[in-house]
């Protein structure tokens, strides 16, 4: 009678064990890789870039949309020699065929500069068995979000050409499979060791 007691008290005590590892996926680290930026996701910062009217948007309007270098960390403040690495006058493309905008700001020199954006918010779950992952056998990451970027060219505080790019929806999952789990990366070790 007390054997079984005890055999029983083992199986209840397993099924706990099991049940409370069930939940143990959420104890995988996670990651976020977040610009800080007053856009919350790709459509609005698409909508604040086609908000910019070339000819007519300056450099205060660009402020005043929160689009400064100075005050939005997503922002790179671009020169002239910068526009020129991207878009070289001599390239295959004659002069008379770019935008006008760009083309007047290659012909403008120092009074053309430009801000350069790259908003991007990816979000990492480590979503593998809790023990798997954490022995290095088995890891799985989803990975999430999205990715915006634009230019954006002035030329004497007027904005003259805009464009932009970048993935409205980033989904992706990583797997990294270790049959040896910790043991798995002894090997790069091994030759250390023997020096």
């Amino acid at each position: 009678m007390e054997a079984s007691r005890t055999g029983l008290w083992k199986v209840a005590l397993c099924a706990m064990a099991a049940t409370a590892l069930v939940g143990c996926a959420e104890l995988l680290p996670k990651a976020r890789n977040t610009f800080e930026s007053p856009w919350p996701d790709f459509e609005h910062a698409r909508a604040a870039l086609e908000r910019i009217e070339p000819y007519r948007t300056t450099k205060a309007d660009l402020k005043a949309a929160d689009i400064d270098p100075y005050t939005n960390a997503n922002i790179a403040l671009i020169t002239y020699s910068d526009i020129i690495l991207r878009f070289p006058i001599g390239g295959s493309v004659p002069p008379e065929r770019l935008d006008r905008g760009l083309r007047e700001c290659l012909y403008a020199g120092k009074a053309c500069y430009g801000y350069a954006m790259n908003v991007r918010d990816v979000k990492r779950d480590r979503t593998a068995n809790f023990w798997l992952d954490s022995l290095n056998f088995y890891r799985k990451v989803d990975v999430s979000g999205w990715s915006f970027n634009a230019l954006i060219l002035l030329v004497d505080d007027v904005v003259v050409y805009t464009l932009y790019g970048g993935q409205p929806l980033i989904r992706e999952v990583e797997t990294n499979r270790q049959p040896l789990g910790p043991l798995q990366s002894w090997g790069d070790a091994i030759p250390g060791l023997l020096r």
